[in-house]
């Protein structure tokens, strides 16, 4: 793989025809025609559109054209853990996955909890991803001035560790959480689990078993309390404050209470987002997998599964994301306390949840709603997450027909490894347009072609 800074070529953007796509978009699905311009999308026509205004005319025939998903929760660990992953590699699984924006985490290394070292993340973004990209600032016990100069136009948001961190990451003294919710510049995503409480759980099972702990009592150690307690702390905080706050990665029945569906998105100022794994996975799934689908919040037993994916239909729950986060495969084989936590999905996260529309669980319609519109309207994203004339033509279209096998062949990870290898899709990522420029066809990722920085009306 080559040096994202060695990745500078220009890309023209030809006119484009989608001709003949089922459309689906804002709740309807329908057949028309597509034109994009300029990296734009320029006219949407049901009667038809002449394929002389194109440079390109794309048969789209049977195929479903949907908003390109935007992934709110990524880490591409670059800079400093590249040995997983880079910005170059992991962007490029994005768009294979119909994924066209993506937001990154801070805990790299070193973390970005400067405006100065976040800056350096948009610099490497900006030469080498082919989706488009924001970054969060990090929250440290140190940076209070720091954050305080996040910029909410050009960045997404403002991360607190909650739990699940390290060092000067690990954020839970309540004096300080209370200052930075008062007056945060920007939307506030928290990672909650209460660290004391599963530090505790953690010494019972060591006592027991020592470091070589079965995978399936991760969701003992960090159990539904640890998530609730700090879960509840956060929107109580965000409450006392007015603070616009959005709780990442709900794995658990318990904190649905936090979460009201009254609210229409845009007004809400408390937000949640679940992750395809804890929507896909259970516990049951340790015995087979092990340390693979170690994760923080802990995938944890079928009554979350389905109880969490009831509040994402009924939008108590408000968005999908992956929380990709890669791990080299020695790694994730060591002893239960060794090895990390998380696992690679942003490739495959659109095909997991159109299994669930195959499966009659969801429609397609709710599927763009929360992986697409949902996240655009939360972050306040400029002109994206909709096929609307004059918005970014970021489209995904994909063939509900045809079946896709992951295997170690086609997997685009750094890592070289998924949870998911042998599963059978009923679906195909067909093509993957970011910008009105052609990323992804034909199981391949153009070389060369470059996202923008997410832009936020706030």
């Amino acid at each position: 793989m080559q040096s994202c800074y060695n990745i500078r070529l220009f890309c023209v953007r030809m006119k484009i025809l989608l001709k003949n796509p089922t459309i689906v978009n804002e709740c309807r699905s329908l057949v028309a025609d597509v034109l994009l311009k300029d990296g734009l999308i320029h006219r949407i026509d049901a009667a038809g559109i002449s394929a002389d205004q194109a440079e390109r005319v794309i048969d789209c025939t049977g195929l479903h054209l949907l908003p390109g998903l935007i992934d709110d929760q990524v880490h591409f660990r670059e800079p400093g853990l590249t040995h997983k992953a880079n910005i170059a590699t992991e962007s490029r699984a994005a768009v294979a996955g119909g994924v066209t924006s993506f937001m990154e985490m801070p805990n790299t290394n070193p973390p970005a909890l400067t405006q100065e070292l976040l800056e350096e993340k948009y610099q490497i973004a900006k030469n080498c991803s082919p989706a488009n990209y924001s970054f969060f600032m990090g929250t440290g016990l140190h940076n209070y001035d720091e954050l305080m100069r996040t910029d909410p136009k050009n960045v997404c948001g403002i991360k607190i560790f909650m739990g699940s961190s390290t060092g000067d990451m690990l954020v839970d003294d309540e004096h300080l959480l209370s200052r930075i919710f008062a007056n945060a510049p920007t939307l506030i995503a928290t990672h909650c689990e209460n660290d004391v409480m599963i530090k505790e759980n953690l010494q019972k099972y060591i006592a027991e078993f020592g470091d070589d702990i079965p995978p399936q009592f991760h969701p003992e150690i960090r159990n539904a309390d640890a998530c609730y307690a700090s879960s509840k702390m956060a929107a109580d905080l965000a409450k006392k404050h007015g603070t616009r706050l959005h709780i990442l990665h709900i794995s658990t029945e318990k904190e649905l209470e936090l979460f009201d569906n009254t609210i229409p998105l845009r007004d809400k100022k408390l937000t949640a987002e679940a992750c395809v794994h804890h929507l896909w996975f259970c516990d049951e799934d340790y015995y087979t997998l092990g340390n693979q689908i170690k994760c923080n919040p802990a995938i944890k037993y079928a009554s979350d599964r389905d109880a969490v994916f009831a509040a994402v239909l009924a939008n108590t729950i408000d968005i999908i994301a992956t929380d990709h986060a890669p791990h080299t495969w020695d790694e994730k084989q060591q002893v239960y306390t060794k090895s990390p936590s998380g696992l690679p999905l942003v490739q495959h996260s659109l095909q997991m949840m159109l299994e669930k529309v195959k499966q009659g669980k969801m429609t397609l319609e709710k599927l763009v709603e929360k992986m697409s519109h949902a996240p655009a309207d939360l972050f306040r994203i400029k002109n994206r997450g909709y096929i609307r004339e004059g918005y970014a033509a970021d489209l995904v279209l994909v063939d509900l027909n045809q079946y896709y096998i992951v295997t170690k062949e086609n997997l685009l990870y750094k890592c070289g490894w998924s949870p998911l290898e042998n599963t059978a899709f009923s679906s195909t990522i067909i093509y993957t347009l970011v910008n009105g420029n052609v990323v992804f066809e034909g199981g391949k990722v153009s070389e060369g072609v470059l996202g923008e920085r997410l832009e936020f009306e706030r």
